[in-house]
Order: structure tokens, then C-alpha cells, then sequence
């Protein structure tokens, strides 16, 4: 117990030299920028990647340091991840969700939607671990009514960073067929599309948030009929940005597609096993008007980050 302890204080508080390349210069100081950092399928890969393609990349003590940096050197942060944080290595089968749950607590993750593997212990097993994240998990289309998570999670949450207000919500992919039935138990999936609309609305009407993020764990694209993010953001509207997960798709920047209403969305995946995390600036005028958005991938490497 004392060595995790010692582990999860250092890897928390590593600080590691980095070196990011020069920002944009965004323009008259009264402007407001906003960045938002984001990972998906971590997949419990605590440490780097000792062998392999992926030899040297990840490892959540090299992201804390770059997520330290960044907020050092932005006024306006958000941290937000897509989902399937368990399952992948031997850490979650000893201590079941514990460590990824305190190590992203102490990143000061904002908010975090569950993907299908968060399940893989059952409702007990991601209840058990609840009190190690001091974070929101965000699913606006389970409807855990009756499950032992009735009325513990939120479909959404708005954020104040500035004078800019930012409404995320989380959206789940389809659990049967791809979790068993024991693991879930009597969640009910409820219609992405519909459920997306419904709480976008709110968010941009009711609540007036500048911009609205959805963290989605569909997936970014698939070959056969099946809802992704880029059939999703098609049909959906009021979403200005999908943070997706499920497919570990690598996007070196965001890609954009257009919505119901014909509007751009912005779409971004970072792989998975914390390789690397995103990084989208968005640049707002005086009156709250979008003027620039700046998006990338920074590779996680050895205690220096590589776009």
C-alpha cells in the first residue's frame, strides 16, 4: 500500500522538463482563449510502453507534467476525457479502476464519459471505485434508473472559464451485443441522436453557453450501417465540438464535418493508451464571437512532447 501511495503521489507531481512549440498569437489582450486537452481509451496504461512501435510513448507521469505546463501557460484549461479508462493491463485487474481514478483526479480531470470497458468489472466494480475520482462523469443516454446508479450521474455540466461558459455532455455506445448483459445489468441505452438534440439544446438556448462539447464514445467511423461521430454530428445540432473514443482512431488535428443545420463541427480522437493527448484552441472576441480555432496531437515521449 505504502509503494502505491508513493506512486501515485509521484507520477501525480512529476515534473518533467517539456518544451512546446510556440503558440498562436491570438491578438488584442481582452480577447478570451480557451484550450481544451483531451485523452480517450486509456485503457489503464499507467507507464510508458517499454517495447514495441509504441516503445517510449505514453505514461501518465509525462502527461501530468505537459498538462502541469499547459496550465501554467494558459489562463483557461479544460481536461476532458471519452471514455474506456479500464482495461489493458495488470493494473486494473489488481486494483480495479483504483489508481487510473486517483492518478486523474490528481491531472484535475474537469469531466469524463464511461465507455463499454468501464463496465468490464460491472456496476459494482465502477461503483466500488466512485469515491477514488473527484471528477463528474457526464452520460446523457443511460438511463441507470434501475441500477444501483440511480440518480448518480449527470447528463451534463457547464463550465465557467473566463467569461466564456462551456456546456459539455457525454454520449455512450450501444452496451448490448458488446458487454454481457451481467456487467450492465438494467441500463437502458437510450437513442444517441434524439438524446444529443435534446440536451444541445438546453445547453445553447436554455443555459446560453458559448460552446458546446459532447464526449462521445461511439466511435469515429465505421464501414458498416452503424451511428459513429461523423454520422452523429450530421444528424445533431448545437454540438460545436465531439470528443470521440472507442475506435482508438489517431488524428493528428480535428476534422470537420457538418451538421443537420449545415454548421461545422469540429471532430477529434487522440488514439488510445495515453500515446498522446489533444490540444484545440479556440479563440473568442470581445462579444463572445468565435474567430479562431487551432487544433493538434501532441505525442507523449520520454519527458518531451513531439507533434
Amino acid at each position: 500500500m505504502n509503494n502505491r501511495r508513493h506512486f501515485i503521489k509521484k507520477s501525480g507531481l512529476g515534473a518533467i522538463g517539456l518544451s512546446l512549440i510556440p503558440q498562436l498569437s491570438f491578438g488584442k489582450n481582452n480577447d478570451t482563449k480557451l484550450t481544451i486537452l483531451h485523452t480517450n481509451d486509456m485503457h489503464s496504461h499507467i507507464h510508458p510502453f517499454t517495447s514495441g512501435r509504441n516503445k517510449g510513448l505514453g505514461g501518465m507521469a509525462q502527461r501530468a507534467a505537459l498538462i502541469k505546463q499547459i496550465r501554467k501557460q494558459e489562463e483557461h484549461v479544460l481536461l476532458l476525457d471519452a471514455g474506456d479508462v479500464f482495461q489493458g493491463t495488470p493494473y486494473f485487474n489488481v486494483y480495479g479502476g483504483e489508481l487510473e481514478f486517483k492518478l486523474m483526479s490528481e491531472m484535475k480531470y474537469d469531466a469524463v464519459t464511461l465507455g463499454n470497458h468501464d463496465f468490464d468489472n460491472g456496476l459494482e466494480g465502477l461503483k466500488e471505485q466512485l469515491p477514488h475520482a473527484n471528477f463528474p462523469f457526464l452520460i446523457a443516454n443511460y438511463d441507470f434508473s434501475d441500477t444501483i446508479f440511480k440518480n448518480t450521474f449527470k447528463p451534463y455540466k457547464v463550465f465557467r472559464k473566463g467569461n466564456l461558459k462551456i456546456g459539455v455532455f457525454g454520449i455512450g455506445i450501444e452496451l448490448e451485443g458488446l458487454v454481457p448483459k451481467k456487467l450492465y445489468q438494467n441500463t437502458v441505452y437510450k437513442d444517441p441522436i434524439s438524446t444529443a438534440n435534446h440536451y444541445a439544446n438546453i445547453l445553447k438556448q436554455k443555459e446560453k453557453c458559448d460552446l458546446v462539447i459532447c464526449l462521445s464514445h461511439l466511435g469515429f467511423k465505421y464501414k458498416e450501417e452503424k451511428i459513429s461521430d461523423m454520422t452523429f454530428a450530421s444528424q445533431t445540432r448545437d454540438i460545436d465540438l465531439i470528443i470521440g473514443g472507442h475506435t482508438h482512431t489517431f488524428l493528428k488535428k480535428p476534422v470537420k464535418q457538418l451538421n443537420i443545420d449545415q454548421k461545422e463541427v469540429l471532430i477529434n480522437q487522440v488514439g488510445w493508451a495515453g500515446i498522446n493527448i489533444g490540444k484545440i484552441d479556440y479563440h473568442f472576441s470581445q462579444n463572445d464571437s468565435l474567430k479562431k480555432v487551432y487544433g493538434r496531437s501532441i505525442f507523449i515521449k520520454n519527458g518531451y512532447e513531439n507533434a
